[in-house]
């Protein structure tokens, strides 16, 4: 299946196949497990060096590549375990600044899977494992870990106590898991949401938030003062403006006039901030304004508003006047695709390739961009169940059209008009490998 990738390493080709036979045990939920195979590593989550944890639907994915690219032009040594992979297992775990090598990797995932006999552990427990395990025993000056799921259950809420946590944007997503059932819990399903990612906060930690509506601030803030969380949140505690120039800045340090991220999307600014607002309230480290101004221009982030180089795969698009701009964005839910509307919307019409599993609301994209396209292409999601074009014909005027992959469907679209390719982050890790942009 995608979601463990494949290798060519022969080590890391062996492991990943004992990890695709993991399976979470049918409705069994909490950190147990994860606690349980900690322990018989040796707890390495205790011995990490300062750090960042980062929650939220969307964007927490950018704010640690902005969180990354501050620390290190600080000139600090960063571990950084971020998620989905996109084309290799390797991406999950960097250590000092450089995705793990095969040969470790593998040596890695072996002795956690060996130490996890008897557990049962799911996929995501040994993942998080091995990467405390990797960064536990080689020195850096600080640790930035992205939550998977949620954030209360997730296997990385084990962290005892983090420089800062934070959350970043909150919007409904992963309703199977994050709005099941279960007594104690809020009953508006944004505030539900607000739950399970606040339940990383962690007592005297800053717990550093965008702002939100009220259902999602309010319990944010009850969680913040059950757990003895320092609360630092958007238009309370600290302010952001963007500018056409600038992000202006300011809290109770002072105020701080940044450049815009040279990652492409108005909702990156807001990222950058957050980034910028997790340095400014945490007191393990100590960044300069000029560092948090240079990561902001220099963070990277694939699949995320990208703007593909030439190769193989694009070339199939490309025609004789060129110029033809093809995006790709690995978002599928409704706050994803109001940050692609708001991007494209002053645009010509775009060509819409889409591919998006069978679980996600075709309505989530399509909504958004409604009157913004040319055409719409249909394509699988690789490895995965996903939606045909009959459950994107409700959801919008133009016929679309369905292709076997996206090469075909590159292929075959007028000679004219900018490309957006979106809908998952499978399809969207498969368009990098065929288009040599292998994430590194």
């Amino acid at each position: 299946m995608r979601d463990f990738a494949t290798s060519e390493h022969p080590g890391v080709s062996a492991q990943l196949a004992r990890l695709a036979a993991l399976s979470l045990p049918q409705g069994r939920y909490g950190l147990e497990t994860i606690h349980a195979l900690l322990a018989r590593l040796g707890d390495p989550h205790t011995r990490l060096p300062p750090v960042f944890h980062i929650a939220g639907t969307n964007g927490k994915g950018s704010t640690c590549a902005f969180l990354r690219a501050m620390l290190e032009a600080a000139g600090l040594t960063v571990h950084a375990a971020t998620k989905p992979h996109l084309v290799r297992y390797n991406e999950r775990i960097r250590i000092a600044g450089r995705l793990i090598e095969d040969d470790h990797l593998a040596a890695l995932l072996a002795e956690v899977l060996d130490a996890s006999t008897s557990l049962n552990p799911s996929f995501f427990e040994v993942t998080t494992a091995a990467l405390f395990l990797a960064f536990a025993r080689t020195p850096a000056d600080a640790c930035i870990i992205e939550v998977g799921l949620g954030g209360r259950l997730d296997a990385t809420n084990v962290i005892p106590h983090p420089a800062a946590c934070a959350i970043a944007t909150l919007g409904i997503d992963h309703e199977a898991f994050l709005l099941r059932p279960e007594e104690g819990t809020p009953e508006n399903p944004l505030a539900r949401i607000a739950f399970e990612k606040a339940s990383i906060a962690r007592e005297g930690v800053p717990l550093v938030t965008q702002s939100y509506p009220d259902e999602a601030a309010d319990e944010v803030s009850l969680l913040a003062t059950q757990t003895g969380a320092l609360l630092k949140m958007r238009g309370r505690d600290w302010h952001a403006e963007t500018t056409p120039t600038a992000i202006l800045y300011r809290d109770a340090q002072g105020s701080l006039t940044l450049p815009l991220p040279a990652m492409i999307g108005a909702h990156q600014a807001d990222n950058a901030a957050l980034a910028t607002a997790i340095l400014r309230h945490q007191s393990a480290l100590s960044i300069p304004p000029e560092a948090i101004a240079h990561g902001i221009e220099s963070a990277r982030w694939p699949a995320r508003l990208q703007r593909l180089c030439a190769g193989p795969l694009t070339a199939l698009a490309q025609h004789t006047q060129g110029g033809r701009a093809i995006w790709l964005d690995g978002g599928h839910n409704p706050d994803a695709g109001a940050a692609l509307a708001r991007h494209f919307a002053p645009q010509p019409p775009i060509h819409l390739i889409i591919g998006m599993l069978a679980n996600k609301d075709p309505a989530a994209l399509l909504a958004p961009l409604s009157g913004m396209l040319a055409s719409v292409a249909i394509v699988p999601a690789p490895g995965h169940e996903a939606h045909s074009p009959e459950r994107f014909a409700p959801h919008t005027a133009l016929p679309a059209r369905a292709f076997a992959n996206v090469a075909e469907a590159l292929a075959a679209l007028p000679a004219e008009g900018d490309v957006l390719i979106a809908g998952s982050l499978y399809l969207a890790g498969e368009v990098l490998r065929l288009n040599g942009e292998v994430p590194d």
